[in-house]
């Protein structure tokens, strides 16, 4: 499912979202407030980024949790405080956005995500993913497709790849795609699929060896912020909503190896 566009220039929900926006830099550091943020894992390094210039030039801070994508809309819906959701999928914000859970018409993707087979070791994965065909490693993790995006683009891909069932039976399974970096970055893993973000530093994977997952071999991996209906009159998440979405801040998520 595409994300809702943004509201128009005339709407009267941006007129709020610009007006909070432009009006807090003029408030001083008395008016600032916290916003409660819930990131999907695969956005942990962008995002603690992001947050520190964040409130560097608004004063407003953001206590930012990480973890699956599933995993926060359960949480969203048993009521934790979260007040703005960047998920690793356009699928759950709009559920919640359909659900009453959200401010409607906030809903916009950030970043489009890119999956990337990669190992510790440099070694491992060629460079046209042939090591999946050759099945001769111990094991690979993979995220929990029913939680995490990135692991559902995972089984996408062995799945057009005609290698799922032969790979399958190797899977080391984490709840997020921060975990399953962690069993592959120490080893528990040989190699497994992660998000490109996770291992990518000025313009190349910058340590091991990694295969950028071909676009075609899964469902697009768009990432949807929403403004929670927690946050709706909160100006820190009113205002964190808007810049992610200034050039500056694209520029950033680009460099982390996003599409936009």
């Amino acid at each position: 499912m595409r994300s809702t566009p943004f509201p128009s220039l005339s709407s009267p929900l941006f007129s709020l979202l610009s007006a909070a926006f432009g009006a807090f830099f003029f408030a001083g550091a008395a008016a600032a407030d916290t916003v409660q943020v819930a990131v999907a894992a695969n956005f942990t390094a962008p995002m603690k980024a992001i947050a520190e210039t964040f409130e560097k030039e608004t004063g407003h801070k953001a206590e930012l949790s990480f973890g699956a994508t599933g995993k926060f809309y359960a949480q969203i819906k048993s009521g934790a405080p979260f007040e703005v959701f960047l998920a690793a999928d356009d699928e759950t914000p709009a559920r919640l956005d359909r659900e009453g859970d959200a401010v409607a018409g906030s809903r916009f993707t950030y970043a489009t995500g890119k999956l990337v087979l990669w190992s510790a070791r440099p070694d491992v994965v060629d460079a046209n993913g042939d090591v999946l065909k050759k099945n001769a490693f111990r094991n690979i993790a993979i995220a929990a497709p029913r939680l995490a995006p990135y692991g559902a683009a995972a089984v996408e891909a062995l799945t057009k790849l005609n290698l799922l069932d032969a790979v399958s039976p190797k899977f080391v399974t984490g709840e997020s795609i921060g975990q399953t970096f962690t069993f592959i970055s120490t080893g528990n893993a040989e190699l497994g699929f992660v998000a490109l973000s996770q291992v990518y530093d000025n313009g190349k994977i910058k340590s091991g060896s990694g295969w950028i997952v071909p676009a075609n071999l899964h469902n697009p991996i768009r990432q949807d912020a929403v403004l929670l209906s927690k946050g709706k009159d909160n100006k820190a998440a009113i205002a964190l909503m808007q810049y992610l979405r200034t050039d500056k801040i694209k520029t950033v998520i680009r460099s982390y190896g996003y599409d936009l």
